[in-house]
C-alpha cells in the first residue's frame, strides 16, 4: 500500500469520531450482562450493532447463536461480519466481547453508567473500554476500506462474541466447538481486549488460571464449649493460608508476566452462622489461582488435595471443593506471523517498537491458543475495566483504527 492509500485510510479514521462516539453510545444503552451477572444476554445490543453496521455499509452478519434457556431470547449471540480482501489463503480477525460486567456500587459513579458522557476526551460509561473500544476501532479500520472503495490485502473478518466476562462457553467456546471450520491455523487474530496506555504491549500468554471453591464442613457448637464440636471456620481460615503458601512450592520466575510468579490469593467467602457465639460447622471460601505456564493445572491440585488432607485430619473435619473456573493454554510464539505483523503496524502506523508481554488474566485468546490457533492480544487503553467511572480515550479508538487498518494493508 502507498502512502497515499495510507492516507486517505487515515483521514476517514480521523474524521469519524463523531461516528465513533456514536456507536459508543449505542452500545452502551443496551447492557449486556450474562445471566450469572443478573442480565438477559447480550441479544438486544447485538442486533443494535448489526443495525447500525448494515446502515454504515457494512456486509450483512452471519450468525452464530449459542442455545441459552436463561435469557429471554434463547440465545447469546455470535457473529462475523466479513470484509472481502484480494487474498483469502489467510483471514485478519479483530474480536471483541459485547458483554460487560456490572456496574457495582453505583454511587460511586459520577454519571449514568448506562448513558455514555462525554467530557475532556473521554468518554464515560459501562463497558465503554471493555471491549467496545476495541470493538469500534475494529469496526472503523474495516469502514476505512469500505468507504474508500479499497480492498484489504487478506479477508478481514470481524467477530462479535457474547460470554466473555464469565468464561465465553456461550462466546467462542462455542464458536470453536460448533463451527470451527470458520478458522485456519495460518489466520492472523487480533484480541483488542487488554494493553498499555501508549499501545506498545503485545500480550502473548497467560498465566494457567484455576478458581476454587472451597467447603469446610466441620461439627457446629456453643461458642463457649469448641471441645465438643469441630469449627470449619478455623479449619478454612488455616487452609486457606497454607493454600497460599503454595507459592512456596511453585517457586519459578518468569520476567515476561507482572507479577512475575505463581499467586494463590484467598478471595469471597460466604457468611456461616448469624451469631457471635456459635462456633460454624459449614464454611465456604474461594481462592483466585493465577499459575505460570511452566506448571500444569494438575500438578497444583495435586498440592491442594494434599493441603487438604492435612486440614481434614488436623481439625476433624471434611474439605470438599470444586473448580469454578480452569484454564490453561500454550504461549504464542513471539517470532509468530501475528506478533511480526502486528509489530509492523504498529511501527509503521505510530513509529513506536512494540513487545511482548504475558499476563495474569484470561482473555479469549487462551481457548484459541489450545487449540493451536496463535492469537495476540493488544490494544492502547488506560486499563479502567470493571472500575467505576469506566472510561475509554477517544484518542485510543482512533489510534487503534490505524494500526488495524495497517494490518490489514500487509
Amino acid at each position: 500500500m502507498n502512502d497515499s492509500e495510507l492516507k486517505k485510510l487515515f483521514d476517514y479514521i480521523e474524521s469519524s469520531t463523531r461516528e465513533m462516539i456514536e456507536l459508543e453510545t449505542t452500545l452502551t444503552a443496551h447492557p449486556a450482562l450474562a445471566p450469572e451477572n443478573g442480565g438477559d444476554g447480550e441479544v438486544e445490543k447485538c442486533e443494535a450493532l448489526l443495525a447500525w453496521l448494515a446502515q454504515n455499509g457494512l456486509p450483512a452478519a452471519i450468525r452464530y447463536d449459542a442455545p441459552d434457556s436463561r435469557v429471554s431470547s434463547g440465545k447469546r449471540p455470535n457473529a462475523v461480519v466479513t470484509i472481502p480482501g484480494k487474498s483469502d489463503d489467510y483471514a485478519v480477525w479483530v474480536m471483541a466481547h459485547l458483554d460487560v460486567v456490572p456496574v457495582g456500587e453505583k454511587s460511586l459513579w459520577h454519571t449514568d453508567p448506562w448513558s455514555v458522557v462525554e467530557k475532556d476526551g473521554k468518554l464515560y460509561g459501562r463497558g465503554v473500554e471493555d471491549n467496545q473500544q476495541g470493538l469500534v476501532s475494529g469496526v472503523f479500520a474495516a469502514l476505512a476500506y469500505v468507504k474508500n472503495n479499497m480492498m484489504p490485502e487478506h479477508t478481514v473478518k470481524l467477530l462479535f462474541m457474547a460470554d466473555e466476562e464469565v468464561g465465553s462457553t456461550y462466546g467462542i467456546k462455542y464458536v470453536l466447538k460448533e463451527h470451527e471450520h470458520l478458522f485456519r491455523k495460518e489466520d492472523v487474530i487480533v484480541i483488542p481486549d487488554g494493553g498499555d496506555e501508549r499501545g506498545e504491549t503485545i500480550e502473548v500468554a497467560e498465566k494457567n488460571i484455576v478458581w476454587l471453591r472451597f467447603h469446610v464442613v466441620g461439627k457446629q457448637t456453643h461458642g463457649s464449649r469448641p471441645d465438643t464440636g469441630a469449627n470449619a471456620c478455623l479449619a478454612a481460615d488455616e487452609l486457606a493460608l497454607l493454600l497460599h503458601d503454595m507459592k512456596t512450592v511453585f517457586d519459578k520466575r518468569d520476567p515476561l508476566f507482572t507479577p512475575d510468579c505463581s499467586t494463590f490469593e484467598p478471595t469471597m467467602r460466604l457468611a456461616n452462622v448469624e451469631g457471635i457465639n456459635i462456633i460454624p460447622g459449614n464454611d465456604v471460601f474461594c481462592m483466585d489461582c493465577r499459575i505460570l505456564p511452566c506448571y500444569s493445572i494438575k500438578e497444583v491440585l495435586a498440592e491442594v488435595d494434599k493441603r487438604c488432607a492435612v486440614i481434614e485430619k488436623k481439625y476433624g473435619v471434611k474439605v470438599e471443593y470444586t473448580t469454578p473456573q480452569s484454564e490453561e493454554s500454550p504461549a504464542t510464539p513471539v517470532d509468530s506471523p501475528i506478533v511480526k505483523k502486528l509489530s509492523e503496524a504498529i511501527k509503521k502506523a505510530h513509529g513506536k517498537t512494540a513487545r511482548t508481554i504475558g499476563i495474569g488474566g484470561g482473555t479469549v485468546a487462551a481457548p484459541l491458543r489450545v487449540l493451536g490457533y496463535n492469537a495476540a492480544v493488544w490494544s492502547t487503553l488506560d486499563d479502567m475495566a470493571h472500575q467505576p467511572n469506566e472510561y475509554c480515550v477517544i484518542d485510543n479508538i482512533v489510534a487503534d483504527a490505524k494500526t488495524l487498518a495497517v494490518l490489514f494493508s500487509l
